[in-house]
């Protein structure tokens, strides 16, 4: 009898907290679309995202300037799109020279510009800037920003032009202007522009003798070193590792680099969930109110709980820098409490959505599953039938609001 109640627990918990986590998978899924929703104009001055255009959160860092003499100018391609004006002053097609990626997105606003208002196409008045007409550290020097108008050049649609460009899937749109928008994307090499959450074939965890093993060693089984409360807060001890929710030994992704004054270095990618706190480091962790967040939205100064120097109960140390780096293999260890600690930083085990406690709860089926002794299927690569069958329901279920940006703004657009 406990096989129907565990299918049953697995259907419900699917239906209503569908996909809390997608490991180092893809964006959303295929299925219905819903109903398209009310389109609100952006204001004169407001950007989207509302955070600034070179953090991380939008299109992040700058790069360095591309020049046509420079080895990074065959990171740009020509955009003939006839749906497209280019202006062009400088009569050089500079202005038609951008990334894939804002290629990409530009074409798609091209679209929505023709549906919204027959007859009307989408103009670009800047593009990429050759000629030193922008502040130093412009993306335009680089092809990942433009600034457009419609053909008509009725300022009265230059707000809902903005909107659409963000429905596009442009990383940062700013009514900038009366007289344009302007739109940037995150680069080519950015893990913003790649989904997922997992760690790299490299990483470190402690397993139950003491000695360390690396991420591509782990198996399902083994015991490694977490933590024993929902928070990251807990004492430390050695939980069951009962699946990957995602393995790859092979794929390349870039993940960030988050160093802390203890020393400790965990990469991770821009999904993953990181457990820290805000203000005093010096404090007892037991006591220290701590929420999970995205890696890409940890910053310099947040508490992280470290366990390098620490017993039974790891200490609070205080992030001093955040990298972003290339690394190969992408692994996803869930345990038994749903959390790992990595490279000596104490982790969740999720990604993907905005809360731990909720995946935690959405994973129960799968830990009642494997503690029974049923089988919970171990994948040689690629993602986990669990989860996979939680991303598919929550696709059609789930406010997406719930999910990190990244891991759904690519596959729907």
């Amino acid at each position: 009898m406990r096989l129907p109640v565990v299918f049953g627990l697995l259907v419900g918990c699917a239906l209503i907290f569908a996909p809390v986590n997608e490991g180092c998978g893809p964006g959303r899924g295929h299925g219905k679309r819903r109903p398209p929703k009310k389109l609100t104009p952006l204001n004169y001055k407001q950007f989207s995202p509302n955070v600034a255009e070179k953090t991380l959160g939008a299109s992040g860092r700058h790069e360095g300037k591309i020049t046509r003499t420079s080895e990074r100018f065959k990171e740009l391609t020509p955009n003939y799109n006839p749906d497209i004006i280019f202006k062009d002053e400088e009569n050089t097609g500079a202005d038609r020279l951008m990334t894939q990626r804002c290629k990409d997105k530009l074409n798609s606003l091209a679209i929505s510009v023709m549906n919204m208002w027959p007859g009307v196409k989408l103009r670009v008045t800047e593009g990429w800037d050759e000629d030193g007409n922008h502040f130093e550290d412009s993306l335009h020097y680089e092809g990942r920003a433009i600034d457009i108008t419609t053909s008509d050049r009725d300022r009265n649609k230059y707000g809902m032009l903005a909107r659409l460009a963000v429905e596009a899937g442009f990383d940062w749109v700013y009514y900038e202007s009366k007289s344009y928008i302007h739109c940037s994307v995150k680069s080519e090499h950015s893990v913003a522009a790649k989904t997922g959450g997992c760690f790299p074939a490299s990483a470190l965890v402690t397993i139950e003798d003491g000695s360390v093993k690396t991420m591509d060693s782990l198996q399902p089984g083994d015991k490694v070193l977490a933590s024993s409360e929902n928070d990251g807060s807990g004492p430390l001890i050695y939980s069951e590792v009962i699946a990957f929710l995602d393995r790859d030994p092979s794929a390349e992704k870039q993940f960030y680099a988050i160093e802390t004054d203890s020393g400790a270095k965990l990469s991770l990618t821009a999904a993953h969930l990181l457990f820290v706190s805000e203000g005093n480091c010096s404090g007892p962790v037991a006591s220290t109110e701590l929420k999970s967040v995205f890696a890409s939205d940890v910053l310099p100064g947040q508490c992280v709980v470290s366990t390098q120097g620490a017993g039974q109960q790891g200490h609070l140390s205080r992030v001093t820098r955040i990298q972003i780096q290339e690394d190969k293999g992408v692994f996803a260890p869930l345990t038994r409490h749903g959390t790992v600690v990595v490279n000596g930083v104490v982790s969740s085990c999720y990604a993907a959505v905005d809360q731990h406690w909720l995946a935690h709860w959405a994973f129960g089926p799968l830990r009642v599953l494997s503690s029974w002794g049923g089988t919970v299927g171990h994948q040689a690569v690629g993602i986990h039938w669990y989860s996979s069958l939680l991303h598919w329901v929550g696709t059609h279920v789930l406010d997406p609001t719930h999910f990190h940006p990244w891991s759904m703004m690519d596959n729907d657009r």
